[in-house]
């Protein structure tokens, strides 16, 4: 059976509004978004729709190398997965993606997780409610308590997800490039070579 990772990206932004969520979390990360690429080109969360205004959200695919993102610290953690719930996550973040304006950011949620309390509605999501959502629906992880009241530092507890990176963001898309770098040497100083001798003896 085919194994594949999926990535969960935690940050902190720094912002007023993440600021504020922290005073009460006493947590450094306060934001989850879920990736299927260790190079983090497609993410996808619930958030901010314009990077001004935090009261405006909805599902959003994020630009992690814009300006929203520049100095945000952050971890990555990554599960393995098999092909079958891969393509579950899949067509479920792709049939969300699909019908977006019909979601909307679940801010009085937010709040209310605060007080350790539920509130659910229809189409309606913070970040760690989606990701968490997402995972148990395609049987990937099963919570022992409910998606809305799962924050992004509980991500970080769960026994099948390793830590991949801590550090600024900037730094993760530095080692990412780091290391393609050195697999196209690799390739290129050892590949070529037996290549060029396979050509030869054809």
């Amino acid at each position: 059976m085919s194994k594949q990772k999926i990535y969960i990206l935690l940050t902190d932004t720094g912002t007023l509004f993440t600021r504020l969520i922290k005073l009460y979390t006493k947590k450094p990360y306060n934001h989850a978004s879920i990736s299927i690429d260790p190079e983090l080109k497609d993410v996808y969360s619930f958030g901010r729709k314009t990077a001004k205004n935090p009261f405006i959200g909805g599902f959003v695919k994020e630009n992690l190398r814009g300006e929203f993102f520049t100095d945000s610290k952050c971890t990555v953690i990554s599960c393995c997965v098999t092909d079958a719930q891969l393509n579950k996550l899949k067509a479920l973040i792709n049939k969300i993606e699909s019908e977006k304006d019909d979601y909307s950011y679940n801010l009085l949620g937010l709040f209310a997780i605060m007080f350790n309390k539920q509130l659910s509605r229809n189409n309606t999501f913070f970040c760690s409610q989606f990701v968490a959502t997402v995972l148990q629906k395609c049987g990937i992880v099963q919570f022992t308590k409910p998606p809305a009241l799962v924050m992004p530092h509980d991500f970080m507890e769960m026994e099948d997800f390793n830590v991949v990176f801590q550090g600024s963001l900037t730094k993760y898309f530095l080692t990412i490039e780091c290391r393609a770098t050195e697999i196209i040497t690799c390739y290129s100083s050892h590949g070529q070579e037996k290549f060029g001798q396979s050509l030869a003896i054809s």
